[in-house]
């Protein structure tokens, strides 16, 4: 153990190192696999910056000369790659259209890597306009900075007990989100309960709720307004449009569960779409100000020559950021052709690569600075790309349209190549969208923003070579809903929502299919939405953020369902926290409980598509059938049970904690007064002598 005096200075030692980079990177594999089929599975992912700071501490804590930027470094190297999971939004709507069967690397890892490197060149003068000149709060950035600095703080006095005690809380979590997902796959306890039902003779509903301690942890990450905001969204949609529509459709043939799932899929999806447009239109509308003068600031620093030493606002130079931005546009050009030219539109493929570059340059920018604004003000875990990227498949799209007539030979090539398009400017707006969460909690710790953005490239980098090999074992376990039939994949598939959803919308524009009334419905209304969302802000109370609402509308009740519980149960352990000797220390605990539980359950999910795929069994570790209605009880138990026991557990380390550290206070001021008592006596026998 060292001593306080012996202790490195948290500001000296290393920021960029080879081992800070080799420790991101392999936390990059774990957390970019999680986030994978998280996201194919329930449509979220989670922002990886805090769990990946907590590792980085302790893993660090045994070399002397380690540093609070060095760990930094490390989550940014890691939160970056895990932003470039968010991909999965978009890039499997290649294989729902019956373009790809599976993910070729190199076509995957190009667009992937070329689009995130783009997005942190982005995010260079976004920094200034959202970040340094910015009031946003940047709760997972502010969270990560403060875990960091806690920990920096006691490194010395107690071996880093701050990054054990957080990795401790991870590791709690995993183990128990990741044994529920055991037991469900051994089919003794369900996954899920749903049901349907009719409200009147001609009006029907339903309810699908899933025991998913990963989606708990979620809604414990988002936050009580954007619960709320989902449960709003939940309400509408199969409280209001599934009623509504069913009563106007005639059942036919089919059952009710049918008819159900048919019109929110094709239809009540469609509102959510239009709510969300119109919200990620509302906030480009409030960027353009704070945007342009992000620019213009940094293009006057650049000609400025400062003899400052001040590293914490130095950005990579313009040399280096014209070059690579020029090498990306050439690799994602080379892409495009690629692409195009094994396709109907071969005639034209370099016509169409070419014509593709402007609209990724200013497209990527344009989304880029939503999400990051939206990180910002509710955090990455409540990414809005989704939102955003409906919006670039339906304008890439209808640009298309406008200068190739669509036909039966080369429709499905334009409609791929939209959405292969479109993915590049996915992968810069949700690496834009994470890098400012890194580039915040940098700016409180006093890291140099051209290291950072040097680390958040070789991330992206990382990434997106881990990318494709996962989401090809999952395709060929699990493969994706509303994918033509492959008689080769045995396990239930993967719903993949966004990618459904954008897919559709290119097929829709370009097949000229879409469904426009349900679009327009869906920005009305998000238009009240945003009405309401303002006058609460007016009066202070608490928000209702659009985007989430229109989440609520657009994804399957199960997959919002839990998170509006973890929202809920987050709430209450942060108050419940508010009452401990050191709150902030026991909300980040909840926190990382909070990762643990999504990490478990997402890596348990990718181990189960190996086993699926090794052992040619669509569910290789049931132990019975899984049909009786004792496993619902079985599941719903376990899930509260587990709830129950895992915050407890987290409350009593706490009280513990706050016990331990009483009494060792205790006898320091009893060390202290005998001391003090000693010198007395040794005084007043001296003047006695």
């Amino acid at each position: 153990m060292t001593s306080p005096d012996s202790a490195p200075d948290p500001g000296q030692g290393p920021e960029l190192s080879w081992r800070g980079i080799i420790l991101g990177i392999s936390i990059t594999a774990l957390f970019t696999a999680a986030n994978i089929y998280l996201g194919l599975k329930v449509g979220l992912t989670f922002a990886t910056s805090i769990p990946a700071a907590v590792i980085s501490m302790a893993v660090l804590s045994v070399f002397r000369d380690a540093n609070i930027r060095e760990n930094n470094i490390v989550q940014t190297v890691a939160s970056g790659a895990g932003a470039l999971s968010s991909i999965i939004f978009i890039l499997p709507g290649l294989i729902i259209v019956g373009w790809w069967k599976g993910f070729p690397f190199w076509s995957s890892f190009l667009i992937c890597a070329g689009g995130g490197v783009l997005g942190v060149l982005f995010s260079i003068p976004l920094r200034r306009a959202l970040v340094t000149h910015s009031d946003l709060p940047y709760p997972e950035g502010m969270a990560a900075a403060e875990i960091l600095k806690v920990g920096s703080a006691v490194r010395g006095a107690d071996e880093a007990h701050t990054g054990n005690e957080g990795l401790l809380a991870i590791i709690y979590g995993a183990v128990a989100s990741a044994g529920l997902a055991l037991l469900t796959a051994t089919q003794v306890a369900a996954a899920e309960v749903s049901g349907f039902f009719r409200l009147s003779a001609a009006s029907a509903s339903g309810y699908d709720v899933a025991f998913s301690l990963a989606l708990l942890g979620v809604g414990h990450l988002v936050g009580l307004s954007v619960g709320i905001a989902m449960l709003v969204g939940v309400l509408i949609a199969w409280g209001a449009a599934v009623p509504v529509l069913t009563a106007l459709t005639p059942l036919t043939d089919g059952t009710l569960e049918s008819q159900v799932m048919h019109l929110w899929s094709t239809q009540v999806r469609f509102i959510g779409a239009g709510a969300i447009a119109v919200a990620a239109l509302w906030t480009l509308a409030k960027l353009i100000v704070p945007v342009f003068s992000g620019f213009t600031k940094t293009i006057a620093n650049a000609r400025a020559k400062s003899t400052s030493d001040d590293q914490t606002d130095v950005d990579m130079s313009v040399t280096s950021i014209v070059v690579l931005t020029i090498l990306c546009l050439g690799v994602i050009g080379v892409a495009e052709w690629l692409f195009a030219r094994d396709s109907a539109l071969a005639g034209s493929a370099l016509a169409f690569s070419l014509a593709a570059i402007p609209y990724i340059v200013i497209g990527g920018f344009a989304v880029s600075a939503i999400c990051g604004y939206m990180a910002g003000l509710i955090g990455s875990s409540n990414s809005p790309v989704s939102g955003v990227g409906i919006l670039a498949v339906v304008i890439y799209a209808s640009l298309l349209v406008l200068f190739v007539t669509p036909t039966a030979q080369n429709t499905q090539s334009l409609v791929a190549f939209a959405l292969f398009t479109t993915t590049v400017v996915f992968a810069a707006a949700i690496t834009s969208n994470d890098n400012l969460q890194d580039l915040k909690t940098g700016q409180i710790v006093g890291a140099a923003p051209w290291r950072q953005q040097v680390a958040l490239i070789i991330g992206v980098i990382a990434g997106a070579a881990v990318v494709p090999p996962i989401l090809n074992l999952l395709a060929h376990a699990y493969g994706f809903a509303g994918a033509p039939p492959n008689p080769d994949i045995l396990g239930k598939p993967l719903p993949a929502p966004q990618a459904n959803l954008l897919s559709a919308l290119a097929l829709g524009v370009i097949g000229e299919k879409l469904n426009w009334t349900m679009i327009l419905i869906g920005a009305g209304v998000g238009a009240v939405v945003i009405a309401i969302d303002a006058a609460l802000g007016a009066k202070k109370w608490t928000r209702l953020p659009p985007l989430a609402v229109g989440l609520g509308i657009y994804l399957p009740m199960s997959a919002t369902a839990a998170v509006t519980l973890g929202a809920l149960v987050g709430w209450w352990y942060n108050r419940r926290a508010e009452r401990q000797a050191d709150p902030q220390r026991a909300q980040h605990l909840g926190v990382l409980v909070a990762s643990g539980l999504i990490v478990g359950e997402s890596l348990f999910g990718v181990l189960n598509a190996g086993l699926i795929v090794a052992l040619g069994k669509d569910a290789p570790l049931a132990l019975i059938p899984g049909t009786d209605a004792l496993e619902s009880w079985i599941g719903v138990g376990s899930f509260l049970l587990l709830i129950v026991l895992l915050y407890r557990q987290i409350r009593r380390s706490e009280k513990l904690r706050n016990l331990a550290e009483s009494a060792q206070q205790e006898l320091a001021d009893a060390k202290e007064q005998a001391e003090t008592a000693s010198r007395s006596k040794s005084e007043f026998l001296a003047t006695v002598s």
